[in-house]
């Protein structure tokens, strides 16, 4: 399955790595890529907010693309425990048109929890002609107040959202399907059933979302499942987990279907549950293009 969008390498260059990029494929590295589109320098433009971490680093890219999607903007911090002040700062780039924007962030105080993301106590700002183009984290008022500039009349538009788990048999991860929504628990489970014929079993908040038996014949495929009454439309790919030897990737795709019926649904119910629970915190406007991309690298 060909991947729509392409990922960057994380703290590379710019070039789209291969299955084998050190930067995607090595154990332990967790990589976490949100792509946002918003309009900055009199252009609409993409935004990527890369999170990534391992034994040895821990980091944030943001790169802003160019005018017509050419060139890109990118700046990198490292998260070291002995570059503390790296931890709160800014960078000023100009744009092809002269035009200059700035990136603030504060991450002194950012508490991770163990995850490759902050959960909390941090912010990340892309600030363009005195306004606010993309804020990220729950300091608002401190990015408003350090950076001096008021909230962009335009709201970005959250485009995608790419994870990279690795695992033997079960793959689990944290993945929100829209920004402002909650966490959801995902788990994959490659096993074997009757007559050790492979099969998958997912699972979201703990509950069977999908099940695929005679895996060989149905590597590939999509079905529509609903997390809190929203309809997502999941496909996946796991060819290489059973055909290809090494370590390779299974690649699955979720997409939040908008429609009447998801955002007229009552609250009626109290109950969180994926089958019948109501939708919560989804922008149906504005996350029609949305895509989650998970990638499962099956470690032997």
């Amino acid at each position: 399955m060909q991947d729509p969008i392409g990922i960057p390498a994380c703290f590379s260059s710019g070039e789209k790595p291969t299955d084998h990029d050190p930067a995607v494929t090595r154990w332990g590295q967790s990589v976490f890529m949100s792509v946002y589109r918003t309009k900055m320098a009199d252009h609409c433009r993409l935004i990527t907010v890369t999170w990534c971490k391992n034994l040895l680093l821990h980091g944030l890219s943001i790169s802003v693309e160019g005018p017509e999607g050419e060139s890109q903007y990118t700046c990198k911090i490292e998260l070291k425990p002995w570059y503390f002040w790296r931890k709160q700062g800014s960078k000023r780039f100009t744009v092809d048109d002269g035009k200059p924007f700035d990136i603030f962030w504060d991450l002194k105080s950012a508490k991770f929890n163990g995850e490759t993301e902050p959960g909390s106590d941090y912010y990340v700002a892309v600030v363009s002609e005195e306004e606010i183009v993309l804020l990220l984290g729950d300091l608002k008022q401190d990015a408003y107040r350090k950076t001096g500039c008021r909230p962009a009349s335009f709201n970005p538009i959250f485009v995608s959202r790419k994870e990279h788990i690795f695992g033997k048999k079960k793959f689990s991860s944290r993945a929100k399907f829209h920004e402002k929504g909650r966490f959801h628990e995902i788990s994959i489970e490659c096993k074997n059933g009757v007559d050790d014929e492979p099969e998958m079993e997912m699972r979201i908040d703990g509950h069977v979302v999908l099940h695929v038996k005679h895996l060989q014949w149905k590597f590939r495929g999509n079905e529509s499942i609903y997390v809190n009454k929203t309809r997502v439309e999941l496909y996946w790919n796991v060819h290489d987990w059973l055909f290809s030897p090494g370590l390779r990737h299974a690649l699955f795709i979720f997409k939040p279907i908008s429609s009447s019926s998801s955002s007229s649904s009552s609250s009626s119910s109290s109950s969180e549950t994926v089958s019948s629970a109501p939708s919560e915190g989804f922008n149906h406007s504005g996350s029609s293009e949305y895509c989650l991309f998970v990638y499962a690298w099956k470690v032997e």
